[in-house]
């Protein structure tokens, strides 16, 4: 989810329509919208049809560029795991220039992402990929003012296995690169722009989540790491930057659990060096959760809520 430059809300999820099961299933899609702080919300919007087994899309990320256009990727197709280059799960980019009431058709990039055509090298020998659902970045200072980017999950060429890469673009999403390797062995990962212009990406794992940082706009990556007092399931989650003051803090949502129960704001004073504190959101089942900043300075919030036989998308706000 997003707050854009006005104060509209906008968040998409998957719509699985006959299971809960990922890609290769039947899944649309969808996004809702808000003008009022979250206080309502319109009816769902399709953004891509599913059209049945292997036919579906999913895993949708957002990001505003700097020039007001929204561009969101999802994956499609095949699945993660069963992926090959002849049967590809894809990536796909759509674009809303009116703030998310109408999308354009959806735009294959997948050959040059991973595979023998892939615009990085390091990326040729892949067999798979995905950008993680939630947010992505738009750089705000240096150089590579911006400049989007999502993190992309790349299969090995083996199963079970895959690492971090950062898909990136400098020209609002037309055209696409691939950063150097960023992460080995991961998984659903998000980025942060910190004060002083550095990335923080922030990596999906199962116990001590990961972390890496970039100096260069997402280009190459160093310092491969793990954040101890993040010991959660492996989960995706979402990192957001405020301001309390003077002072910018970072937030970090995920399960404080080794299952997946729990959703909890983490917080870090000191720019992602350590997380001492921690405020639970959502008690018992829960997974996925996605935030944002509202424009009255609270912190608006989807999180998953795991029920008996079904998923439900609950809208908190936190304002302090």
């Amino acid at each position: 989810m997003l707050c854009l430059d006005d104060g509209t809300l906008i968040a998409t999820c998957d719509r699985r329509k006959a299971d809960e099961g990922d890609l290769p299933h039947d899944i649309d899609v969808v996004m809702i919208r808000s003008c009022d702080n979250g206080a309502t919300w319109s009816k769902p919007v399709t953004i891509a049809e599913g059209k049945g087994l292997g036919k579906g899309y999913g895993d949708a990320a957002l990001v505003q560029c700097a020039d007001g256009e929204v561009v969101c990727t999802f994956a499609g197709a095949a699945g993660f795991w069963e992926s090959t280059e002849e049967n590809p799960i894809r990536t796909y980019v759509c674009r809303s220039a009116d703030r998310g009431i109408t999308w354009s058709e959806p735009e294959d990039i997948t050959s040059t992402l991973w595979g023998s055509q892939a615009v990085q090298s390091q990326a040729r020998g892949y067999r798979g990929s995905f950008n993680a659902s939630g947010n992505g970045l738009c750089l705000t200072k240096g150089r590579h003012k911006g400049r989007i980017m999502f993190v992309a999950a790349m299969r090995r060429n083996v199963v079970w296995a895959a690492d971090n890469f950062v898909v990136y673009s400098d020209d609002n999403g037309h055209t696409w690169q691939v950063s150097e390797r960023a992460f080995e062995g991961g998984d659903e990962a998000k980025v942060i722009e910190l004060p002083g212009g550095r990335v923080l990406m922030s990596i999906r794992q199962n116990g001590a989540r990961g972390y890496a940082l970039s100096d260069d706009g997402g280009e190459t990556w160093y310092g491969q790491g793990h954040w101890d007092e993040m010991r959660t399931n492996a989960c995706n989650g979402e990192m957001l930057k405020v301001k309390k003051g003077k002072k910018d803090i970072l937030l970090h949502s995920l399960p404080n659990s080794m299952q997946r129960e729990d959703v909890t704001l983490f917080v870090s004073r000191d720019g992602g060096a350590t997380w001492p504190e921690s405020h639970l959101i959502m008690p018992g089942p829960s997974a996925y959760s996605s935030m944002t900043q509202l424009k009255d300075g609270s912190i608006g919030m989807f999180v998953e809520k795991l029920l008996e036989g079904k998923t439900e998308l609950w809208w908190a706000v936190i304002s302090e």
